[in-house]
């Protein structure tokens, strides 16, 4: 899977992925008016509002960008309705071609983490049937309760060509509190980085990168420049440009000197790009996805801008 997303990578010449994170307060009301007539104000309207906003955008950006995002939160705070919105928009992303990223961040041992393992990127055994839940392509996973929490997930990586980002280094002001704290000599995302280039030896693919990568934030690019040099063969999730305040130049340390090895996220920025003043004069709410469109080649020239 992270040859699979190298190569799209390459061959649509744009390392972004759109975060799928909708609010009820992105949603442009005649998709909203339309959800909650036929379903009411309840958490099926407001789900189904969430599905047909996500499959407008993925229709408009299916051919510029290699992969989407979805953050599971947005969808699980609307219980089953929720999750039935987010399985339906992984299945509708994968239909279009698209390489789907769940962002689940979840951290746990033995059992509990082979059942993560097992719904999201494995198959549930029911008495002798296999079936697959999730279908994400990559998950996201927090790695502090040690290698215990990261193990569960290494059978379903080789034999079902799937893929992890584990958190090393995230994007918010405050993960300096705990990520930054000095241990023996070097900072904890440093260590955790090291162990995760031993882990990662364990799910090479063919092109040189782990299926296991690593978050690492945008808006600390001096952080990202010491675990690039940890990590060559890890490919990175960056998250943190545009709305959360990164810059193009502050992604260049984040990439190998040949100019891969990660994907940009963004997610408010692109899904809804309609709102934002820079799209209003051209796009007005029926044309969310178009916005969408627009802002996602926006950012594809402002990231070959600098990778040039």
């Amino acid at each position: 899977m992270i040859d699979q997303l190298i190569q799209s990578i390459e061959k649509l010449q744009n390392p972004t992925v759109v975060g799928l994170d909708p609010r009820l307060g992105f949603i442009p009301e005649h998709i909203k008016e339309e959800a909650f007539e036929k379903h009411g104000k309840t958490l099926q309207g407001a789900a189904n509002a969430f599905y047909q906003f996500n499959k407008g955008i993925i229709d408009e950006i299916k051919d510029i960008v290699p992969a989407v995002k979805p953050q599971v939160a947005m969808y699980e705070q609307y219980g089953y309705e929720g999750i039935k919105a987010y399985i339906d928009t992984i299945r509708y992303a994968k239909e279009q071609g698209l390489i789907v990223i769940g962002d689940i961040k979840r951290g746990d041992i033995a059992s509990t983490a082979k059942a993560y393992s097992d719904g999201h990127i494995g198959l549930v055994d029911i008495e002798g049937e296999q079936v697959e839940v999730f279908k994400e392509d990559f998950i996201t996973l927090s790695p502090y309760l040690g290698y215990d929490s990261i193990e569960p997930y290494v059978k379903d990586l080789n034999e079902r060509n799937k893929g992890l980002f584990i958190l090393v280094k995230t994007s918010n002001p405050n993960s300096k509190e705990i990520q930054n704290l000095p241990v023996e000599g070097e900072l904890l995302y440093e260590r955790v980085a090291k162990l995760l280039k031993v882990w990662g030896k364990e799910a090479m693919g063919d092109l040189g990168y782990s299926r296991m990568g690593a978050v690492v934030g945008a808006t600390h690019p001096k952080d990202a420049e010491t675990i690039r040099r940890i990590l060559p063969n890890t490919f990175f999730l960056v998250p943190g440009y545009g709305a959360q305040g990164a810059t193009a130049e502050d992604l260049i340390p984040n990439f190998n000197k040949d100019g891969k090895g990660a994907i940009i996220n963004s997610s408010r920025g692109i899904i809804a790009a309609y709102k934002n003043d820079k799209y209003q004069k051209d796009f007005d709410s029926k044309d969310y996805a178009k916005a969408s469109r627009q802002a996602a080649l926006d950012m594809k020239k402002d990231l070959q801008r600098v990778m040039d």
